[in-house]
């Protein structure tokens, strides 16, 4: 579902679907444009139990002197209590009462708020995110095949010229998410190596710089560790390196980089058949970071930055890697392949290196559907972090809470380093048993790194399958895209 959004001062409510705000301090402020109907909503909300708490509906008769269709008033919690959260909830909440409507006004006041322009812009990023849903592929037998295509949404304030240039940003941030989320729905039948690198070549229309390193770049540069997981694959390997240039010529750049394995089989340590079509999503953690670089160079961040797509697919053929195949890194350091189903921190590996060594970025993050045991430890609500610098992971902390992509983070150490030590070569693959499966990869991904700062965001549990929410409806999250923008938003932005 999408929504054609405008901000007007005042809307005719005639025949249209109304909602409006309501927090547990008082009535909806903006039932005042709805002539008298305050008296309706305390008698519907006392019959119904409906508090206004948050995340909750109350769906109202339009009585015979409002001309409206359908009236909704949608729960915000305390006022005191509200973040810009709460909005974007709304605004999610919202989109999920929309698809039947032909037309929708929004009063985005609530007793004790004060609706600012973040706030109702935040609002509009919810009703865009909530709406998103994934269908291209569906013929027949869709939920929506009566509903509109696209609903015009108007959403009364004060001030719809600030409002308008907030959500400029975020709607920015919105396509970002959309982006990765594309991405990571689509099939690997469809999605490939090649189509992956394609799509992030598209961003040079926002004005970012994009150059794809094929197979015989990489093997000119040594990236051995990659390569290796390629080279069962019929559909040879990508690293796109996406560039955005908003700050001034002589800042380094800050860097993002995402593992994407378009399709991960297990090579031949193949996974068991159960759930293997979720292996699609392998790719989520180059989702996000394509996702944020669409964002950056959408709403010209005044910052540089750096995106890095590692691009595979993992699959079992007569070429395949074998369990004890030893390859050379582009560090020069070698590794033994205890399990070719621990393809993704190969990849990582040789993309941080070249990150590193090319552009020596302020900061380095790399995010990835590293491991399952990730999820054992967090479940489906928290990325696991892990990082080399305090001060990285306390902005992404703060990030974190700003948000609400959660995150947490987890400990390296000498102890799980040695773990990853090889008999037969510089490291190996896994930390050789299931114990703390996701810290020794993060270990394994530390060794490549140097002493830049760096962080890394395992986001198995999170960026698919991830439970629903008011502002995501479906399989892939898009998680990371917010997170990241908020901390490039907040701590290394150029101001003005």
């Amino acid at each position: 579902m999408k929504f054609s959004i405008s901000f007007v001062k005042t809307a005719d409510i005639a025949d249209k679907t109304v909602i409006t705000l309501g927090t547990e301090d008082g009535a909806p402020a903006g039932f005042g444009a709805l002539g008298d109907v305050g008296a309706l909503y305390e008698k519907a909300a006392a019959t119904a139990g409906f508090k206004a708490e948050p995340g909750s509906a109350l769906d109202l008769i339009s009585p015979a002197e409002c001309s409206a269709a359908r009236l909704f008033v949608l729960g915000l919690g305390k006022a005191e209590q509200l973040s810009a959260n709460s909005f974007l909830r709304a605004g999610g909440k919202a989109a999920g009462l929309a698809p039947k409507a032909k037309a929708l006004v929004v009063f985005p006041e609530a007793a004790g708020v004060a609706a600012v322009a973040g706030n109702i812009a935040e609002f509009a990023l919810g009703m865009m995110l909530g709406g998103y849903n994934f269908d291209r592929f569906k013929t027949t037998g869709r939920d929506d095949e009566d509903e509109a295509k696209e609903i015009a949404v108007e959403i009364v304030t004060s001030d719809p010229v600030a409002a308008e240039a907030a959500f400029a940003e975020r709607q920015a941030i919105g396509e970002g998410v959309i982006l990765a989320r594309e991405m990571v729905n689509l099939p690997a039948n469809i999605l490939g190596p090649r189509e992956f690198a394609d799509k992030a070549r598209e961003l040079e229309s926002l004005g970012a710089r994009v150059e794809l390193l094929d197979e015989a770049k990489m093997r000119e540069l040594g990236m051995g560790a990659l390569l290796g997981v390629a080279q069962g694959s019929v559909r040879p390997p990508y690293l796109a390196v996406i560039e955005w240039n908003g700050g001034s010529t002589d800042e380094r750049p800050i860097a993002f980089v995402g593992k994407g394995v378009v399709f991960d089989t297990g090579g031949i340590s193949i996974k068991p058949a159960a759930s293997m079509e979720d292996m699609k999503g392998d790719m989520g953690g180059a989702a996000a970071v394509i996702g944020l670089m669409h964002t950056l160079a959408a709403r010209k961040a005044k910052v540089n930055a750096v995106g890095i797509l590692g691009l595979v697919e993992n699959m079992p053929d007569g070429n395949a890697q074998r369990p004890g195949d030893i390859v050379t890194s582009m560090s020069g350091q070698t590794i033994e392949v205890i399990n070719t189903d621990a393809e993704g921190r190969l990849v990582l590996a040789d993309a941080l290196f070249y990150c590193n060594q090319r552009f020596k970025p302020r900061f380095m993050i790399d995010l990835a559907t590293l491991t399952g045991a990730v999820m054992v430890a967090l479940g489906a609500h928290r990325a696991g972090l892990f990082s080399n610098d305090d001060g990285l992971s306390a902005e992404l902390a703060k990030a974190s809470e700003t948000t609400d992509e959660k995150i947490w983070r987890l400990p390296l150490g000498e102890e799980y380093d040695r773990m990853v030590d090889s008999r037969f070569a510089d490291m190996r693959n896994t930390g050789g048993s299931r114990h703390a499966g996701s810290i020794t990869a993060a270990q394994f991904l530390k060794r490549f790194v140097g002493e830049t700062p760096w962080a890394h965001l395992d986001i198995a549990g999170t960026a698919m399958g991830a439970p629903k929410s008011e502002i995501n409806r479906g399989w892939a999250s898009g998680f990371g895209v917010r997170l990241l923008d908020e901390l490039v938003r907040s701590q290394y932005e150029a101001r003005d």
